[in-house]
């Protein structure tokens, strides 16, 4: 007599992996992701002689690259719900004139100025989340129309001119954490900042392994969750004192400190709240979700005002950095943050995508910014290795998936496809399949 073994035991070695990054839900576009990041950082780090991880080379990586991943961050819940965002660019240019006339000619106080900006992204979004909420007009016309509207805009504003901002502005850009207490050798508030980290992903696991216990559902073992808290923290504490031990005068941006808390704040809001998955069931299937009592409208509209919110915000972080606003602010942003989302993961038909995956895309695309200009390739070449990056990684999943057979994740995962869908469940949190299953995506929405 021959003992057949479960299937959940033949592959729960490689599951277990899988689960790793994500508090006890399988991320596998993520893993898949984060690893190709570790190699290409390896790659350029070899190959560059040590630049690439050099504390001078991590500091300006950061700096140049906040507008990105801020903007990555919003794109990712737009395109969940199956629309997407050409304005950005033009947003982030035209918030970034106003405000810094708004200081220089006006005589606005730096914080009275953001609020300002803000405010503005709300408005702009607000215009356009009417639009495709209310008027029905798709998300690519309406935003192909703000491009246009407000890179005019911004160029009528400004008078085609570049417009300096006061240095206590330029702190939120290009800005550090500030130096106290006793002479470490190092920066002292980068070392408490990297000491909160590693206590935060501790006591967020307990809890995540707490939680489960209580709610009875499956979890990891008990050393793949030691093993994911030894390697990040290892990895928080490398960091640390790379950005903590760098030119004297320097240590970890402050517009890394902005972005780290709207990382915290948004994977909240998409993994945890009620908001967070009508964005997926909109996505998804929009009638069920309409038949399931979500609102629609009203979360249409708020995704493209959040978008242009975040807009704004990396618009004047930019302008913080370079110390002025001009004309060309903005140019070809809303192509790298839609790229960061989809080699993060995100379906091109919408309902599937992660803040964390369009992070890792966005640094995907950072280092190889960096790394190819390291090794002075020139910018014509940069973007051509970019665009082939970006259709290579969505093209080969959809190819894999049109022919019948598991995708690039799902062979990652053991090859089946009962551990394809484990490693995307947590991506598609109360999605309808077909209409014909309403009824069910009723129950999970309102649960």
């Amino acid at each position: 007599m021959t003992t057949q073994i479960p299937e959940k035991k033949k592959s729960g070695g490689i599951r277990d992996l899988g689960k790793m990054f994500g508090n006890g839900q399988s991320t596998g576009r993520q893993f898949g992701i984060l690893g190709a990041l570790v190699v290409i950082v390896v790659f350029f780090e070899i190959m560059t002689g040590g630049k690439t991880l050099d504390p001078v080379n991590l500091i300006n990586l950061v700096n140049q690259n906040t507008y990105v991943l801020i903007l990555a961050i919003g794109m990712v819940m737009v395109i969940i719900a199956g629309h997407i965002d050409l304005s950005v660019g033009s947003v982030a240019a035209v918030v970034g004139i106003v405000v810094a006339q708004a200081m220089t000619q006006w005589n606005m106080p730096w914080p009275l100025a953001v609020v300002l900006g803000l405010v503005l992204g709300a408005v702009i979004g607000a215009w356009q989340g009417w639009w495709v909420a209310y008027v029905g007009v798709p998300a690519f016309i309406v935003t192909l129309a703000g491009m246009l509207i407000f890179r005019g805009l911004n160029q009528f504003i400004g008078n085609a001119n570049t417009i300096p901002v006061p240095d206590g502005f330029t702190y939120i850009g290009g800005g550090f954490l500030p130096e106290w207490g006793p002479d470490t050798g190092f920066n002292n508030s980068t070392l408490l900042l990297g000491l909160i980290i590693v206590i935060a992903i501790v006591l967020i696991e307990v809890r995540t392994r707490r939680n489960q216990t209580k709610m009875g559902s499956e979890k990891a073992p008990l050393w793949v969750s030691v093993f994911k808290v030894i390697v990040l923290g290892a990895v928080v504490i490398y960091f640390t004192f790379v950005f903590a031990g760098g030119r004297v005068g320097t240590s970890f941006p402050v517009a890394g400190v902005i972005l780290g808390v709207l990382i915290i704040l948004y994977s909240f809001v998409t993994r945890s709240t009620i908001f967070g998955r009508h964005i997926y069931a909109v996505g998804g299937n929009w009638h069920a979700a309409e038949l399931s009592g979500v609102k629609i409208k009203r979360i249409n509209f708020f995704v493209m005002m959040n978008m242009s919110v975040l807009a704004a915000l990396a618009g004047m972080i930019s302008v913080a950095r370079s110390v002025s606003s001009g004309p060309q602010d903005g140019l070809g942003w809303e192509l790298d943050a839609i790229a960061a989302v989809f080699i993060g993961g995100a379906a091109v038909s919408g309902g599937i995508g992660t803040v964390a995956g369009s992070i890792v895309g966005g640094l995907v695309i950072a280092v190889l910014n960096n790394g190819l200009q390291l090794l002075g390739v020139t910018t014509d070449k940069v973007q051509i290795i970019k665009g082939l990056v970006l259709l290579i990684a969505v093209g080969i999943d959809v190819y894999s998936k049109r022919r019948g057979g598991p995708s690039l994740i799902g062979r990652m995962f053991g090859g089946g496809k009962k551990q394809e869908a484990d490693a995307l469940g947590a991506d598609q949190p109360a999605v309808a399949p077909s209409d014909d299953s309403a009824e069910a995506s009723s129950r999970s929405l309102t649960n």
